[in-house]
């Protein structure tokens, strides 16, 4: 196991990786994680792999195996920089209920009263093209809806259907766009709902405009509602729209499975679409960061909205974002999320994942777990029952190449011993 836990930008995280025993951890059984990353890497599955797992705030575990960048054989620093995607999201969320803690908003307005262009919703009959039927919808969409992905929007890439058919037409695409979130949101406004708000979940650009619903209540951009009400409070310093040119020898390129298993790259450190500033400040997948970054949004999230000194939430309103706010698990809900977990025992809050009933999930782990993970095959997951928080960093699309996350679940827990 590397020494990475002494790295300057862990400061505040005391370091047990040399006797993970007082956190509860075997030594031995924790090893079997690195071995499982190598296999991966090794087996040419992966470009490289890192595992962070914390527990009352203490490092337990951290190792990583591979290589940010083949082509020279870098092995991962500590703080490098990869795309989270949809990691994104959760920060966000975040962000938004600041304002709801303000009295800026209840979870139940309609988000017409901030985007208007969103006030005559129509949902999807049948049919496609000139010949598609719609019908006005029954209700609003609200703040609520978008926060939990059941709001009748959808994603165009990952769609196969008429409707995501519609947004690839009409280019709704918030991912790297050199667009504002103000445009492109517009153009999702003009696209029929997949279904009647509430009945469903899919999986959706809901967060991006949540994002854009965010910008209008505080008339300022995305970028500035992070930087002032998360990442700086909290010590963020490398998570941002975009890796900085100052930074791109940290950045991890990226890859994607190919037809045999293999992989190939897909964004270079050098010519990458994340790499500089983006005008596109996407709420669902737009953020560069890194481990030790995201180490402190999980821990303040779950200390209950804070990290030493810094509170960016207060305790019940993190509490209510960990709840599931669907009326069953995600597969009774309708569409399956674009991932390698099935969706059986599992809901969702706001912004996450919530672990319902492991028994009926099939994997270990602690009733109100809050997760989720980002397209390129991260993820994260925080159980407050056991005080953990657990990071996966590597920079593989699809997400669902390989069952990584329901793997490292098995192997954290089996080494968690007290």
């Amino acid at each position: 196991m590397s020494s990475f836990a002494s790295h300057p930008s862990l400061a505040g995280f005391a370091d047990h990786t040399a006797e993970p025993a007082r956190l509860g951890f075997d030594r031995d059984r924790l090893t079997r994680i690195g071995h499982w990353m190598d296999r991966y890497v090794e087996a040419g599955k992966l470009p490289y792999a890192m595992t962070l797992i914390a527990r009352g705030g203490a490092i337990a575990y951290l190792d990583a195996r591979g290589s940010t960048e083949p082509k020279t054989g870098e092995a991962p620093a500590v703080d490098h920089l990869a795309r989270i995607y949809s990691m994104t999201k959760p920060i966000v969320t975040a962000a938004a209920m600041t304002f709801y803690e303000e009295g800026r908003f209840q979870l139940e307005d309609p988000i017409a009263r901030w985007l208007p262009e969103f006030g005559d919703p129509r949902i999807y009959v049948e049919g496609r093209g000139e010949a598609m039927k719609t019908r006005p919808a029954e209700g609003p969409i609200t703040i609520r809806q978008l926060m939990t992905h059941t709001a009748g929007l959808t994603y165009g890439f990952f769609d196969p259907g008429p409707i995501g058919e519609v947004y690839r037409q009409a280019n709704v695409d918030f991912s790297n766009s050199p667009e504002t979130l103000a445009v492109v949101a517009k153009r999702a406004a003009a696209v029929p709902l997949c279904f009647e708000p509430g009945t469903r979940w899919t999986y959706s650009i809901a967060t991006d405009i949540l994002g854009r619903l965010v910008e209008v209540i505080a008339g300022q951009s995305l970028e500035q509602v992070l930087r002032e009400r998360v990442l700086d409070p909290l010590g963020m310093v490398d998570t941002a729209f975009g890796a900085p040119e100052a930074k791109a020898e940290r950045f991890a390129a990226c890859f994607e499975k190919t037809a045999d298993g293999g992989m190939q790259r897909t964004d270079d450190r050098t010519s990458s679409k994340f790499l500089g500033r983006s005008a596109m400040h996407s709420g669902g997948g737009g953020l560069v960061s890194t481990l030790p970054d995201y180490l402190r949004f999980t821990e303040a999230m779950r200390r209950g909205g804070a990290l030493g000194d810094a509170r960016i939430l207060g305790r019940k309103t993190v509490e209510l974002m960990m709840l599931n706010h669907l009326p069953g698990d995600l597969a009774s809900m309708g569409q399956a999320a674009f991932s390698e977990m099935p969706m059986v025992g599992i809901g969702f809050g706001l912004g996450g994942s919530i672990l319902i009933d492991p028994a009926r999930a099939q994997i270990p782990g602690s009733a109100g777990e809050f997760a989720w993970g980002g397209v390129a095959s991260t993820g994260f997951w925080i159980d407050r029952a056991e005080e953990l928080s657990v990071i996966f960093l590597t920079q593989l699309m699809p997400s669902s190449a390989w069952p990584i996350r329901r793997e490292l679940r098995v192997l954290t827990y089996q080494a968690l011993v007290d």
